[in-house]
């Protein structure tokens, strides 16, 4: 299809653009000076000499990019088998003849699903002939459609699609040895954490931004819920979360103009360039098919696709891999290598293109043949591109490293084209819980410190630091506010859950006279609500892990498992140290930990487990929703059953940490690869149903601003409302010294003094009289900062810890423990008795805090435990 850079569907104009204008934009890719939307739309509809002059700077930018990446001359392919799990699908896309209806499918005698049987009989027939890719395709949430497919999934025994396809691809691993590259369509955050241990590799097409497409009646996507651009950018975004191997690309000649096209290249380029996860991009033309709504639709001509080609390839640069599929064209390869592709995709010897059924695909003879003669040998890959099968983690998961290194030339990343091509089991790494590192760091960290500022793969494993300065530019703009302070103060001492958001926002920004009289207030409400009594409790932390690769950017805690301050503990350190916390008073155990990408699902069932069997009647505070989340989509378990399975193994509560800033806004700059907002919601509401209740807790002076407060206050309020089950409210200001955030230039220095007062205050103001307790935080203010929110409204100390580790890495220089008379202090200096209490807030037994008089809280010897 021909259409013009600003004429929507219609036919281009015959101009076209200048003369001048191609001129200018060819020169300007030839010198390598980065395009512009406008000027990438002038070389879409390049023809004749300066088509062949754009695919020549193209090529060149191409075999550039193949030379530094150890390749030079080689176009690639993957061996595949195409697995239709399912045709049916909740979309109803007008080009599409790949899904169906469930009475067709009956009266072909087929199943809503393929069975099991019939993906491994394909599997092992294509394991036989050499393939080493399973393409798993299937429609878009076909139960939220169709009866049939629920009750398929229901009768054999799956929540949904997303288990199906775990399921089936486990088996597929063991049973035939078959990587899995996974196209189930539009996942959320949690489909991919679900999916990516038994997948090296997933895809889904963006097609195109152009939204008026899937938004007007008559357009190729309307009706089609899956195929909202913003949707499908979001996918994007959170395999890059995710870090998940991703493909991608744009399907062209559907309607679209040449500005839309460009801006849609423009648009992946911006994804792959803040995550660096997209592993490849498709380029691949429309072909009109009989039996659509758009079966009356010209093709989009060669020349359009190999323009766009190589457009992407100016766009995407010379490291991104191309691909063309080959049966889409009439063996003109030479056009399409000329222009700047660097693989050709999955070619199956077995299967069928069963989206392009009517496309067959080349024999790979002939493709080989083809790329010789203009110059390229042809290499067979795997389904994960080399680069990410030699990045290892976090990129591939260690229950996958064995099936991928069965069959990848451990030099090239490439495919090794003999390697047999056997099941092997799909299980969790061996001995989880093997001490190993700097088990001492819970005391090293106050008498020598950390190893360096940051670990050794800082400008990696967080994403495009220079994506990130763009993205948080907006957020860091300070506000204007206009709305009376005094009628807002006024309103608060009233009655403060009157409060409206502009006034809060108001109080928010308080300062000077105006911030005191707002503490005033706050301490008031405090008083009447809670009393005087500060409460603390005596509580040790054991952070059993620091190995994580998520990517919290605001986290200096986190270490590669190969970094010199990298540590796990084992079972019988984690229960020792549980047993000497009780023995000088604890009435609590805090146990966190990075996402160890080797620790199963199951391990912190174990943890659990191991303090309760040590010690009975320690209150196990544990495990922060991302870890919920983490052993859940590892075990295959639904949020609600692991809570279940983590309560019956010992769990009391859960910290209400990984929560941030519960707006995404914020939280996409703070983190590459953690929960989403939603998810957090999801987490510790299903906890407060299962009777587990939950701190909840914000952090803030970062990237965040006043209305970032406001929103999340409002949001924990709304929570508590809902279910009841928060013990109280936690401040944590960001303590930004050795923060990567900080460090890359981008986060501020914390919050102020008046950002502390004014977050306390305004918490126990919103938050009343839902959430009760208000607490500060000594670890990351100090004595003197602790008593002063005291006086600002909070009522409770937190813990004496024992051990503290995660912010000293920050850089927070007021020690790991406080002992009871430390904080007994704390409380005097505000002038209000202390009291202790248990995790619920509950009178702490006598013999309890006998033992922790005796002992004043804290060890005896803060050493390392011995084996």
């Amino acid at each position: 299809m021909t259409t013009s850079a600003t004429s929507g569907t219609g036919p281009a104009d015959p101009a076209g653009p200048t003369e001048n204008s191609l001129r200018r934009a060819l020169k300007r890719a030839r010198d390598g000076v980065a395009l512009d939307v406008s000027e990438a739309a002038v070389l879409l509809q390049a023809r004749g000499e300066h088509l062949d002059a754009l695919t020549a700077s193209a090529a060149r930018v191409r075999d550039a990019g193949l030379e530094a990446a150890g390749r030079p001359g080689v176009i690639t392919y993957s061996k595949s088998v195409f697995v239709p799990l399912t045709r049916l699908c909740r979309d109803k896309c007008h080009y599409c003849t790949f899904v169906t209806v469930p009475g067709k499918l009956r009266r072909a005698g087929h199943g809503m699903f393929m069975s099991p049987d019939e993906v491994l009989d394909i599997a092992r027939k294509g394991a036989a002939l050499g393939c080493k890719e399973a393409l798993i395709t299937l429609g878009d949430k076909p139960e939220d459609r169709w009866p049939e497919a629920r009750e398929w999934l229901d009768a054999h025994g799956y929540d949904d699609t997303i288990a199906y396809v775990r399921a089936i691809s486990v088996r597929i691993l063991e049973e035939t040895g078959l990587l899995p590259h996974l196209n189930p369509g539009v996942l959320s955050w949690t489909d991919f954490q679900r999916l990516k241990p038994v997948a090296p590799s997933m895809g889904m097409m963006l097609e195109t931004t152009a939204t008026r497409l899937w938004s007007e009646p008559g357009g190729p996507h309307h009706g089609s819920p899956d195929k909202e651009p913003a949707v499908r950018l979001r996918v994007l975004e959170d395999a890059g979360r995710s870090s998940v191997p991703f493909t991608s690309g744009l399907l062209i000649g559907i309607g679209e103009t040449y500005e839309e096209r460009a801006e849609s290249l423009f648009a992946l380029r911006k994804v792959s360039r803040s995550y660096h996860g997209i592993q490849e991009l498709i380029i691949q033309n429309f072909r009109a098919k009989p039996d659509t709504a758009m079966r009356g639709m010209p093709d989009a001509e060669l020349d359009e696709l190999v323009a766009t080609v190589a457009v992407a390839r100016h766009i995407m640069g010379p490291s991104a891999c191309l691909q063309a599929p080959p049966n889409l064209v009439d063996a003109e390869y030479e056009r399409l290598i000329g222009a700047g592709i660097d693989d050709w995709g999955g070619v199956s010897p077995l299967t069928i293109d069963h989206v392009n059924p009517e496309r067959p695909w080349p024999q790979i003879e002939e493709l080989a043949a083809k790329s010789s003669a203009v110059g390229f040998e042809l290499r067979e890959r795997l389904c994960v591109y080399p680069e990410f099968v030699r990045r290892g983690e976090p990129w591939l998961d260690p229950r996958l490293r064995p099936h991928v290194a069965a069959l990848a030339d451990p030099a090239t990343g490439l495919a090794l084209p003999d390697a047999p091509v056997v099941g092997r089991p799909w299980q969790e790494p061996d001995e989880a819980f093997t001490a190993s590192g700097r088990t001492d760091l819970h005391t090293a960290i106050d008498t020598e410190g950390r190893t360096s500022d940051r670990r050794e793969d800082f400008d990696e494993v967080y994403g495009d630091w220079a994506a990130l300065r763009e993205a948080a530019a907006p957020g860091m703009a300070p506000e204007r506010i206009d709305t009376d302070v005094r009628a807002a103060l006024a309103t608060a001492a009233d009655d403060p859950t009157r409060l409206t958001d502009d006034e809060a926002l108001a109080l928010l920004h308080a300062d000077g006279p105006a911030l005191d009289a707002l503490c005033e207030v706050a301490d008031d409400v405090r008083k009447s609500a809670v009393g005087d009594d500060v409460t603390y409790i005596v509580t040790r932390n054991i952070n059993f892990t620091n190995v994580c690769y998520t990517g919290c950017r605001f986290c200096a805690f986190a270490q590669r498992r190969t970094d010199a301050d990298a540590y796990t503990l084992s079972l019988d350190q984690v229960a020792d140290r549980a047993e000497q916390a009780w023995e000088v008073g604890a009435v609590e155990v805090c146990m966190q930990g990075g996402i160890h990408p080797d620790l199963p699902g199951t391990a912190y069932f174990d943890i659990a487990r191991a303090v309760k069997a040590r010690v009975p009647g320690m209150h196990v505070h544990a495990f922060s929703p991302m870890e919920v989340v983490n052993g859940a989509t590892r075990t295959g378990m639904s949020i609600r059953e692991w809570l279940g399975a983590a309560r019956e193994a010992g769990l009391d509560s859960v910290p209400g940490t990984a929560a941030e800033i519960l707006d995404d806004e914020v939280r996409w700059i703070l983190t590459k690869g953690k929960l989403p907002a939603a998810t957090w919601i999801e987490v510790i509401e299903t906890a407060h149903e299962l009777g587990l209740r939950s701190s909840s807790t914000m952090m803030y002076g970062h990237v965040d601003q006043p209305r970032h407060w406001l929103g999340h206050l409002r949001t924990l309020a709304g929570i508590q409302q809902r279910t009841g089950g928060f013990t109280e409210f936690v401040t944590l200001p960001f303590i930004h010294t050795n923060a990567p955030v900080y460090l890359a230039g981008i986060a501020r220095p914390g919050p102020t003094v008046r950002d502390n007062r004014a977050v306390t205050a305004m918490a126990r103001l919103l938050l009343h009289p839902h959430i009760p307790n208000i607490q500060t935080s000594w670890v990351k203010l100090g004595t003197e900062g602790a008593a002063e929110m005291l006086r600002s409204g909070a009522n409770d100390l937190g813990g004496t810890l024992m051990e503290e580790t995660i912010s000293r890495m920050a850089g927070s220089s007021y020690g790991s423990y406080k002992s009871v008379k430390d904080l007994i202090a704390v409380a005097d200096a505000a002038g209000r008795p202390a009291k202790p209490r248990t995790t619920l807030y509950g009178p702490v037994p006598e013999e309890r805090q006998r033992a922790a008089r005796d002992s004043d809280g804290h060890l005896p010897q803060l050493l390392p435990v011995l084996d």
